[in-house]
């Protein structure tokens, strides 16, 4: 892709300040400590190059995408995603965001708020986003506005959870071809993407379905007979359908005239080791891509090798004074009566409130809960030191309990 026609270098004095490092510290730093807060690390050749800032904006604005990673729930990864994306943007303006976080059926409303129409809180409503998402929407909003202050579009890449719920449940040949969004065919994995999945696919299995001790100790590597369970190829499948539901929706908006920078912000399990999105960007014709991780000062070296992703930038999650959200330690789903809790995290403040896999819950702080979203929001709500009640239904019982939190 080429540059606009301008000095690349012009606008780097101011936008150097945002970025988390300095040009001269990625040149400066040895290796040997790995990847340090303010690094850039090319992982393209045959053994890791430190770059400096300007050097990997430059080489990040030559692409037609740029894939950025993230934790969910972490504020240094979105601080540096927002100041890598203010960064391209000054040196290629005709960019376009995209989302893992928002579902195709909402684009109409994210076209409003770049356009200046919505605000922020007929954004999140609209979007239905602690129901879409329901991770702290405040670790985002600085991004989303950044778009709207620039009036850049906004993309909504993914498909409706309830859809690769069913891909999960069925297969994706069971789901009729209008019932898919208008998505083609997923690109067939790696196998090395199938051995990277199973390890999620037994920590996404129900707790009841590793008691007893056999699926504890079943391998993480996974033979012959693991991969070809029906179970794990269904489950693959619904990773595929989040894969290739991102990837189609970034080459469309890569190949309009004139030629876009797209920037899609998804989660780094989708990007590592080129497997997931990048794949299936390739099978579509898309080539030209860069594929970027955060990488913590915690992190393990062994890990930093050619192929994990084109580049990675060095962050220090301790250096975001944010408070830390309050959690209450489920997983759940919607039911047609209630919200399932298909799985209480050990040592949570579920667990200690009684709360079990399983259970349905049917209200929240003394208010009906409908959907996930409503006990997301709740919990969300919780000041540290205080108790929130739930009640739940279980065994045709309806059980008032009470979740602790603890004092910060």
């Amino acid at each position: 892709m080429h540059l606009p026609h301008r000095n690349p270098y012009a606008l780097f004095p101011i936008l150097l300040g945002l970025m988390l490092g300095s040009p001269a510290l990625a040149a400066a730093e040895s290796l040997a400590a790995c990847v340090t807060p303010g690094q850039w690390i090319w992982l393209a050749g045959a053994a890791p190059q430190s770059k400096r800032v300007d050097s990997a904006m430059i080489e990040l604005a030559r692409q037609r995408v740029v894939l950025l990673g993230e934790s969910h729930d972490s504020a240094e990864h979105h601080r540096w995603q927002l100041h890598t994306i203010a960064a391209l943007y000054g040196l290629h303006p005709d960019l376009v965001l995209g989302f893992e976080m928002f579902p195709r059926r909402v684009q109409p409303i994210l076209d409003e708020w770049s356009a200046g129409k919505l605000t922020q809180d007929q954004l999140l409503t609209r979007t239905a986003w602690t129901k879409t998402w329901g991770h702290d929407a405040q670790l985002y909003l600085p991004i989303f506005h950044f778009a709207r202050m620039h009036r850049i579009p906004m993309l909504a890449l993914n498909v409706d959870r309830s859809m690769v719920g069913r891909v999960s449940k069925e297969g994706w040949a069971a789901l009729p071809p209008a019932e898919r969004e208008g998505l083609t065919d997923p690109a067939p994995p790696d196998p090395a993407y199938l051995t990277f999945l199973y390890e999620s696919y037994l920590q996404h299995r129900p707790a009841s379905a590793r008691e007893g001790g056999t699926e504890e100790a079943k391998p993480t590597i996974p033979n012959e007979i693991d991969l070809s369970n029906p179970e794990f190829v269904r489950f693959v499948e619904s990773m595929q359908v989040w894969d290739r539901a991102m990837a189609e929706g970034i080459a469309q908006r890569a190949r309009a005239t004139p030629a876009p920078l797209v920037v899609a912000i998804m989660g780094s399990g989708h990007l590592r080791d080129g497997y997931g999105v990048a794949h299936q960007l390739r099978n579509l014709g898309i080539t030209d891509i860069a594929a970027v991780i955060p990488w913590e000062v915690a992190d393990d070296c062994s890990d930093l090798t050619p192929g994990l992703a084109d580049a990675v930038f060095g962050v220090d999650p301790t250096l975001s004074a944010n408070v830390q959200r309050p959690r209450l330690g489920i997983r759940m789903e919607d039911s047609p009566d209630g919200i399932r809790i298909r799985e209480v995290i050990e040592h949570s403040i579920a667990e200690t409130a009684g709360l079990k896999a399983g259970d349905l819950i049917t209200s929240v702080a003394g208010a009906p809960a409908k959907e996930a979203g409503d006990v997301i929001s709740a919990v969300q709500r919780q000041v540290p030191g205080t108790w929130l009640p739930i009640i739940v239904k279980r065994d045709n019982q309806s059980l008032e309990l009470v979740a602790r939190f603890p004092p910060q």
